[in-house]
């Protein structure tokens, strides 16, 4: 990991520290979950909230929002593709969650590693 990928990573970590009970631990268990489905994908800092990115120096693909609700979106940079079935064209982009549990974790890989297939 170069040391920009690591001071970006820390930075992550930090943002994700400083965010208060139940969340910390809800979006550090994201983290966790994004960073194991896509290795590939780097943490980064996107606009003041947790990115993940093919690199340090591309725009995020991932991102993880801490507001009303959390929030998983991909971003306008990610290949997004049509859903299909009775949503036909419509793009699924952002997801809010407010707890993980094992089916929302395998959803969370499924849509982080759609962004790097």
């Amino acid at each position: 990991m170069s040391s920009k990928d690591e001071k970006n990573l820390t930075q992550v970590i930090d943002k994700i520290s400083s965010m208060e009970e139940p969340r910390q631990s809800v979006v550090r268990r994201v983290h966790d979950i994004i960073v194991a489905a896509a290795p590939a994908l780097k943490p980064r800092i996107w606009y003041g909230m947790p990115a993940y990115a093919m690199s340090a120096s591309t725009p995020a693909l991932v991102t993880l929002r801490n507001d009303e609700r959390l929030n998983l979106a991909l971003t306008e940079k990610a290949d997004l593709r049509p859903a299909g079935g009775v949503d036909g064209t419509l793009m699924p982009a952002a997801w809010y969650f407010e707890t993980v549990d094992a089916h929302t974790e395998k959803r969370i890989a499924e849509i982080v590693r759609s962004v790097v297939d």
